[in-house]
């Protein structure tokens, strides 16, 4: 039975069906968009337990009081006293990476982006997905502590520099935690809007699970949003001895406030942010050419998010729309019919279409404007510092951009050259399999993944003996003997991204060697999603 529905109420419906997976996932049916009738018959992977691994992961970057729940084990309580220098409550969150600081700026984008890992693919996760939330609400839960006061963001906890000098467990730290905030005096953009992303898009996780937080997150959200636009400046400025070369935004705040309005229009539906966007797009860099996409730069992300819109509203679309009746699920036929858009200007959107299309014709080889680099073993590489975090933040858009064309069957057109949605899933997955051993060196860069995985990963606390094992304190330059050492690390940080190969796909395995050896929470978080759609495309889960 087909039904004729207005532009809003088809956003309104994908809105609706999208939160309704993230609570509840996919029931199996063969018309299920992402049901497969006959699965691959072969993975080379067991992508179901590196999904597992990588969620577990974010257990062992905890700050504050572990849950009797805490499945990383050797990990105990840290930083109970956070914020006390300011006298503010700051404990929780995450450890950014291989150190002992609270770096607010990453923390936000692991958040936005396992929210967005949750959203596109949660569905597919089973019994995944309780963790997956619980990851996200230990960031969320942190970030509502850090925007508690109006005009005000708490962005970092432990002073960097002096943290560095020591190389003990956070278990240990006797470090400053000095208290770091951004207010109007003292402006921060970049991290206010991207804390406003991260609260608008978790907000979208616990819609129908948990109603009453999420709309604690997006009041909050709109209202830091708010602080971010008003008051604009960067906080690498007026923070710079603090947070540089850290977390300096390089690429300015302009495509966090791009960012942040794109996730605040999808979890509000508020046509303020629309507007916003079509008035602010170009000043705020939605041209730029730039095809990078992690912690620092959102141009790219933005613009798959935003074209996410004019895709969907441009084709004929068949769904099966869920609700959720106590006691079954009801499948209700609806045919979604192509009509104008959501608003009578929307039809600008239609530009982060075509730039999001530019970005997937720079990935293709031998496509005219082709400008990515692969090393010898086909890894796509950006940098040398922590480079895998390009790696999983593109394999995830990858496959979010071909989820979209499937759904309103369009290609991509790089000159000559027509990319399908399925090539698109394919180079994504080639990225992940290299990520999970498919390599020169028959290395798994995730830890406690495969047979061979990194044994001296640049991180304190999976360095040292543990609390269990040592329980006296290990002083601050105590622990540099072992830094140094060439002897494996005591305590597996299972499911921990490191920074990868080089160039040559080569990787030496070196503690001292954080470019390549560190992990960090940003590089899991998009991992999560690619993971998820992989494990259900190959039949595991």
């Amino acid at each position: 039975m087909a039904f004729s529905v207005s532009p809003f109420t088809l956003l309104v419906l994908f809105s609706c069906f999208a939160t309704f997976l993230v609570c509840h996932g996919f029931p199996v049916h063969h018309n299920n968009p992402f049901h497969h009738r006959r699965h691959p018959r072969f993975a080379s992977h067991n992508y179901r337990d590196a999904l597992t691994k990588s969620i577990l992961f974010f257990e062992g970057q905890r700050s504050g009081k572990l849950p009797s729940s805490q499945r990383i084990t050797w990990r105990r309580d840290s930083g109970l006293t956070d914020g006390s220098a300011m006298h503010v409550d700051l404990v929780g969150g995450y450890y950014d990476a291989g150190d002992n600081v609270k770096f607010g700026f990453p923390m936000a984008f692991t958040t936005t982006m396992l929210s967005w890992s949750v959203l596109e693919f949660g569905g597919l996760m089973k019994g995944e997905l309780q963790n997956a939330r619980e990851a996200i609400r230990w960031a969320t839960d942190y970030l509502l502590k850090a925007t508690a006061h109006p005009d005000t963001i708490y962005v970092q906890v432990g002073d960097a520099n002096k943290d560095h000098a020591c190389w003990e467990r956070p278990e240990d730290m006797d470090t400053p935690r000095s208290v770091y905030k951004v207010d109007k005096n003292s402006p921060g953009s970049e991290v206010a809007a991207e804390t406003a992303a991260a609260l608008a898009a978790a907000s979208l996780v616990f819609r129908r699970c948990d109603p009453t937080y999420a709309k604690l997150l997006v009041r909050r959200a709109i209202r830091v949003f708010q602080f971010a636009d008003k008051y604009r400046g960067a906080y690498s400025n007026g923070l710079k001895k603090y947070v540089c070369p850290f977390y300096c935004s390089y690429s300015g705040y302009e495509d966090e406030l791009l960012w942040g309005a794109a996730w605040l229009h999808k979890a509000t539906k508020n046509p303020t942010y629309l507007n916003y966007i079509q008035v602010n797009g170009q000043t705020l860099g939605a041209a730029q050419f730039d095809n990078t996409f992690g912690w620092d730069n959102k141009h790219v992300g933005a613009r798959i998010l935003l074209s996410k819109v004019p895709i969907l509203a441009s084709s004929s679309l068949f769904v099966k729309y869920c609700i959720y009746d106590h006691q079954s699920i009801k499948m209700i036929d609806i045919v979604l019919e192509s009509q104008a858009f959501l608003v009578q200007k929307v039809q600008s959107l239609h530009d982060y279409k075509d730039h999001a299309d530019n970005f997937i014709c720079s990935l293709i080889q031998g496509a005219p404007f082709s400008s990515a680099q692969y090393t010898p073993g086909g890894l796509l590489f950006k940098m040398n510092d922590s480079n895998m975090q390009y790696v999983t933040s593109t394999s995830f858009l990858l496959l979010s951009y071909a989820k979209y064309l499937t759904y309103a069957r369009k290609i991509v057109n790089c000159g000559v050259t027509a990319v399908t949605p399925k090539r698109l899933r394919n180079i994504a997955k080639k990225q992940v399999d290299y990520l999970l051993g498919d390599n020169p060196l028959k290395m798994s860069y995730m830890v406690g993944y495969g047979p061979r995985y990194p044994q001296r990963i640049h991180h304190r606390g999976s360095s040292l003996p543990s609390m269990a094992a040592h329980p006296a304190k290990i002083q601050c330059s105590s622990g540099f003997s072992v830094m140094n050492s060439q002897s494996p690390n005591p305590n597996i940080l299972v499911g921990a991204i490191v920074g990868g190969p080089d160039e040559h796909d080569r990787f030496p395995d070196e503690r001292s060697d954080y470019e390549q050896s560190e992990p960090a929470t940003y590089m899991n978080a998009p991992l999560v999603g690619a993971l998820a759609y992989l494990a259900h495309s190959f039949g595991q889960l």
